[in-house]
């Protein structure tokens, strides 16, 4: 009878351990195939990740590429304004910077757009709409510090917005530039580039800048105001 219990037992326990050795086995088995899935997640996740990155370069260098191309155009059709110093290009962090001395668009005090400016935007235009047409473009207004006496403004911030604004329109009314790709800010005295001590100096910070933004934050732009 003892004996029989002792084999009774012996065999409880084998039946038991090999049930044991079986669990571990089958988590064993379940742990390397999660193991493989999560390394087959990874190996996935690294590839969209590469992915991405090189459309993004792709995206920044069409761009760029855009912009060059634009900035080219500009250079050779503003020939005259920039041999005169009247007009420069930048490739800056916000696009591609047009810088007018305000003598090209205005008379002294004025922000009515003269024929001969009138021709200049065209010329700004005619790119605009070719070569970068989905891009947004900022217009700003700058002036020097002497204060306003006799033109009839309130003060330097209105004038500044007044020609910003006379150029959105001359670009809109006459050039045919799509109004919601456009927008005008005056700073009036407040952003020089130059010192206020010399002609020169007023003459460089009374000036206009059409700034032409990369399509990608043109798309930001638009899907925020959506």
């Amino acid at each position: 009878m003892k004996t029989r219990m002792t084999i009774f037992l012996f065999l409880a326990m084998f039946a038991l351990s090999g049930c044991t050795y079986i669990q571990k086995a089958r988590r064993a088995d379940e742990l390397e195939q999660e193991n493989t899935n999560l390394r087959y997640r990874l190996e996935q996740l690294k590839k969209e990740k590469a992915k991405e990155a090189q459309r993004i370069i792709e995206d920044k260098d069409r761009e760029l590429s855009d912009l060059e191309k634009a900035k080219l155009e500009l250079e050779e059709a503003l020939k005259k304004e920039i041999g005169e110093y009247k007009a420069k290009l930048q490739m800056t962090e916000r696009g591609l910077v047009i810088t007018f001395l305000s003598e090209v668009f205005f008379d002294s005090g004025k922000d009515i757009v003269r024929s001969d400016g009138k021709e200049t935007l065209q010329k700004v235009a005619q790119v605009l709409n070719q070569n970068v047409p989905n891009s947004h473009v900022a217009i700003e207004g700058y002036t020097d510090n002497e204060p306003i006496k006799h033109s009839g403004w309130k003060s330097n911030w209105e004038l500044s917005s007044g020609r910003a604004l006379a150029v959105l329109h001359q670009l809109i009314d006459e050039c045919k530039v799509k109004p919601q790709r456009l927008s005008a800010n005056g700073y009036g005295e407040y952003r020089p580039v130059a010192s206020n001590d010399t002609k020169e100096g007023k003459q460089k910070n009374r000036r206009v800048e059409i700034v032409i933004l990369p399509s990608k934050v043109s798309k930001v732009k638009e899907e925020i105001i959506r």
